[in-house]
């Protein structure tokens, strides 16, 4: 499933823009690959993060993740739930299982991002 309106990176991270925040979490085609999600690193809020940095580690019964930030900015929020309920970005990655929100430090930044069309083309690619 890709979800409309949001933006999408090469390694299925999603991004949903609100002014500057952008909320990021992983993609379904992310969360169905590695399967059950036993475990979230969640990144410190307040660490500032360049574009393509490691920004959480989603660990699965299959294999360990990097998330990586999309985009450069400041950590301004985390999903302190999935501490304990990792399985919330199975149940429903782009809502409940969001990740953590990052103030963006170049909204331009964003533009080089795959619309929904274009993250389904490479989906179908691979």
């Amino acid at each position: 499933m890709v979800v409309e309106g949001l933006l999408y990176t090469k390694d299925h991270e999603w991004v949903r823009m609100e002014g500057d925040v952008a909320t990021i979490g992983i993609t379904d085609y992310a969360q169905q690959m590695l399967g059950e999600l036993v475990f979230v690193e969640l990144p410190a809020a307040g660490k500032e993060l360049a574009a393509g940095d490691e920004l959480a580690v989603v660990e699965s019964t299959k294999a360990a993740n990097d998330v990586y930030a999309p985009t450069p900015g400041k950590v301004v929020d985390v999903n302190n739930e999935l501490e304990s309920r990792p399985e919330l970005i199975n149940e429903d990655c782009y809502s409940t299982g969001w990740i953590c929100k990052l103030q963006v430090a170049d909204t331009k930044s964003v533009e080089d991002l795959m619309d929904s069309t274009q993250y389904e083309e490479y989906v179908g690619s691979l």
